[in-house]
């Protein structure tokens, strides 16, 4: 099933060069990054690297739809703390990531918590784009 907006109101772009041992900029400037490999895939760890990027651009989009949902349910998650992990490693003949989410929700109980990261996940767009193909896991919890 593919998700398309309606209507598409903003647009990020940035230009790479050199891969995983470049620079990355936005067409904006404000983001300009030396890329490089982690030192656990054989790079200098010494730069971002696109794992990192992928962590936190959708740690921001998963609290930010949290936010949202949890506004719907009467509960207030500005306060939320989120932690993500994205995994990198060998898939086949090329690789694959993974994602653990993890929310920690003042004000609410654990199953009240899983209840809102559950929702939050069906409307993330980051989570609509990378159902099906990458294994995600979401836990919430009450603070």
């Amino acid at each position: 099933m593919t998700n398309t907006p309606e209507k598409i109101v903003y647009t990020a772009r940035a230009s790479v060069t050199g891969g995983r041992q470049g620079r990355a900029t936005s067409e904006d400037g404000v983001l300009d990054l030396s890329l490089t490999a982690p030192k656990e895939v054989g790079g200098p760890g010494t730069g971002t690297n696109p794992e990192q990027l992928f962590a936190v651009g959708y740690g921001a989009c998963f609290q930010g739809a949290l936010t949202m949902v949890a506004k719907a349910h009467g509960v207030d998650a500005s306060g939320s703390q989120l932690e993500i992990a994205v995994g990198f490693g060998p898939e086949g003949d090329s690789y694959a990531i993974t994602a653990d989410i993890e929310v920690t929700i003042p004000g609410v109980d654990d199953a009240k918590a899983q209840e809102l990261v559950e929702a939050a996940h069906q409307v993330c767009p980051y989570s609509k784009a990378t159902r099906g193909n990458v294994p995600v896991t979401v836990v919430g919890k009450g603070a």
